[in-house]
């Protein structure tokens, strides 16, 4: 059976998601066509803490479906700009499990990550799918993934 990992930017799927169909992304539903592929051996969810109720209630969901949820404070600049990003705690856990897996999958569309779906296909050979809102999904994320899934309306709430 083929071993799946998956990562997901909440944020950008978030906002993407929002932005594009002012609906948001049912995770529930990935999960299920995703298991039907081969076992998720592992599913981590990267989002920011702001400690709200509503957020709690998203993570727990999260977890209930069955990934991991790793948090990392949201930080509010003296300038009013927010900071919250994951893209290097991602780039380390693929890194570490890509060795250990025939599929890599990334919802995402931060252009970034093209580098590292690239290393992980030449050094481990191993696949890569990459979820994401096609209007706002960087066009080198979808060219160098194996398999570019679109966020279309099947994967909404």
């Amino acid at each position: 059976m083929k071993k799946i990992a998956i990562f997901v930017d909440v944020q950008n799927i978030y906002y993407t998601t929002r932005d594009t169909y002012t609906r948001q992304f049912n995770y529930k539903k990935l999960w299920q066509k995703i298991s039907t592929e081969g076992e998720i051996v592992c599913a981590n969810a990267y989002a920011t803490h702001r400690g709200d109720d509503r957020q709690i209630k998203f993570q727990d969901a999260l977890k209930h479906i069955g990934f991991t949820v790793k948090l990392k404070p949201f930080i509010q600049r003296s300038d009013g700009s927010a900071k919250g990003d994951w893209d290097v705690g991602i780039t380390i856990d693929v890194m570490e499990i890509a060795r250990e897996v025939d599929t890599v999958i990334l919802l995402s569309g931060d252009g970034d990550f093209g580098l590292l779906l690239e290393k992980i296909k030449n050094n481990y050979s191993v696949s890569t799918e990459v979820y994401g809102v096609p209007a706002l999904t960087a066009k080198n994320l979808i060219d160098t993934a194996g398999i570019f899934h679109p966020i279309d309306e099947d994967l909404l709430l």
